[in-house]
């Protein structure tokens, strides 16, 4: 069987002619004619060429991995026990789910407080005000994505150097509008903003607490790649410092394209260059300037480069390294990236646990970790936290919190036009009615509720469900504190992903049951 997807998306706007009778090994149809026009992936690549890597609308929509992996979550189911608490005193009326802490801190020097064991991954697209105010609402950390000034109309360079961007500050204010002691807005640099030296700035001018320096370029690991069309527009970011293929400063380039020959533009992120010493150099810079908290983004890459940044996070108390497996992702992958490129989350994690795992044993200083990838509802939180028990600290809600932002923005603009969606009246027609948690947040903020945008509500009210739903599968198994939770909480439901994890299957709990008895 294959478990790629076939050459039919909605990622990319395409169709399979004869999408019931396919070619599994390829994706093809099984008879292709020359009647079609073309609708599947092939057919889109023939008129459009290169563009066809991408996903279509990628500034309207966000995407994931189509690819239906050997081994996911789904092939874990989660342990359940009837005796004794952990975490909390062995009474009816103080066990119970509410009590449940999955409260945590982050930073080694600079502890911060969070609500909740969540950290919302790196964007800079699509609803990122509501985003980054759902983070502060909540409770958690937010990360603002690479390349967020190049989105900038008003950024201002100077030497080589950002000295001013508003678009910028304003992705920071829109957290720190509603910080009440929790998380943080973490700025995420990659190679291109380091050049930009934007982290600089914002640490100086901006007063930006935590850094996260990536070490993929665009979404994982693969160059980002943006086309552009004018030669003037080229110009000017060429101008700015960022890598143009080809070099429109080279006038027969120019001549050519004003000639429509020769390839369009395309902006392509750098790839980082990164080693021990440019590393360790940069944090010591970094700190000099007054960062509290410094951060690692790491892809799920070969082994070997997952240990080398680990003994690198080690060597210089690196406060959280967060590792994103295959799967999911925003809309900046290019689509054949995200089905077939990299470890897919299960695979990640059981990996890491055994580099955690010797590292621990040989004395190393080991940072906080957060995986991503596919986590969206409180069963996937807590079978991440079980698996990578006991070094997974942070779960990465991405994908999943910018869509209750997205869908929180939509049912507020429709409440406004007085349109509410029919499956929605029945609780109200406005937005205190209809978000439940409203009344929540007004315990916080008071007067100022009124003033939170629905989407930000939308973040809190879906945040708050993952994490009552993760109290209850605690309570389950009487583990009342997030320290509590280790590997034995899930069961592997078949041999396979008891292989790639370690977990146990119902053939290695037989293999235990006459010592139990």
């Amino acid at each position: 069987m294959s478990y790629s997807p076939c050459l039919g998306s909605t990622v990319t706007n395409t169709k399979m002619r004869t999408p019931d009778t396919l070619s599994p090994f390829s994706g093809m149809c099984s008879v292709c004619t020359a009647e079609c026009l073309g609708t599947c992936e092939i057919g889109y690549s023939a008129v459009r060429g290169e563009e066809a890597i991408y996903p279509v609308g990628a500034d309207k929509s966000q995407f994931a991995s189509e690819k239906n992996y050997p081994v996911d979550f789904s092939h874990f189911n989660i342990n359940g026990r009837v005796f004794g608490a952990h975490g909390i005193e062995a009474d009816t009326y103080k066990a119970t789910f509410p009590n449940v802490d999955v409260t945590t801190t982050i930073g080694e020097e600079y502890p911060i407080k969070l609500k909740a064991p969540f950290i919302f991954p790196a964007m800079a697209k699509l609803n990122w005000q509501d985003y980054y105010a759902g983070a502060a609402v909540s409770g958690v950390m937010a990360v603002i994505g690479e390349d967020a000034v190049g989105k900038d109309p008003e950024l201002e360079i100077t030497d080589g150097k950002v000295s001013n961007s508003p678009f910028l500050a304003k992705m920071i204010n829109a957290f720190r509008e509603y910080y009440h002691g929790y998380g943080d807005i973490v700025f995420q640099a990659n190679v291109d903003d380091e050049y930009l030296h934007v982290a600089d700035y914002a640490i100086e001018k901006l007063g930006l607490t935590t850094v996260e320096l990536k070490f993929g370029q665009a979404a994982k690991g693969i160059q980002g790649m943006g086309f552009v069309y004018e030669l003037e527009k080229a110009l000017s970011l060429q101008k700015k410092g960022y890598l143009i293929y080809p070099d429109p400063s080279d006038p027969e380039v120019a001549e050519k394209h004003k000639k429509g020959i020769g390839p369009h533009f395309q902006k392509i992120g750098k790839l980082p260059m990164w080693d021990e010493d440019k590393l360790t150099e940069r944090i010591a810079h970094l700190r000099k300037l007054g960062i509290k908290r410094i951060f690692f983004k790491m892809a799920a890459f070969d082994p070997a480069d997952l240990i080398r940044v680990l003994k690198i996070a080690s060597a210089n108390k690196i406060d959280l390294v967060t590792f994103d497996g295959a799967g999911g992702g925003s809309g900046n992958s290019p689509c054949k990236m995200m089905n077939e490129w990299s470890w897919p989350t299960v695979y990640m994690e059981s990996i890491l646990y055994d580099i955690l795992s010797e590292m621990k044993s040989k004395g190393y200083f080991l940072p906080k970790i957060a995986v991503a990838g596919g986590f969206v509802m409180e069963d996937t939180v807590f079978k991440g936290l079980s698996l990578g028990a006991p070094y997974v600290s942070l779960i990465a809600l991405g994908r999943s919190a910018m869509s209750a932002a997205m869908s929180g923005k939509k049912v507020g603009e429709l409440v406004k036009e007085g349109k509410v969606p029919k499956d929605l009246q029945k609780y109200g027609n406005t937005i205190g009615e209809i978000f439940r948690d409203v009344r929540k947040l007004r315990e916080v903020y008071g007067e100022k509720t009124d003033n939170i945008s629905p989407g930000t509500i939308a973040v809190y009210t879906y945040v708050n469900r993952v994490c009552v739903g993760l109290q209850q599968m605690m309570a389950l198994n009487r583990k009342f504190a997030l320290d509590k939770i280790d590997r034995t909480d899930i069961i592997a439901l078949t041999k396979e992903a008891g292989e790639v994890s370690g977990i146990s299957t119902i053939t290695d709990y037989r293999d235990k049951i006459r010592q139990m008895i």
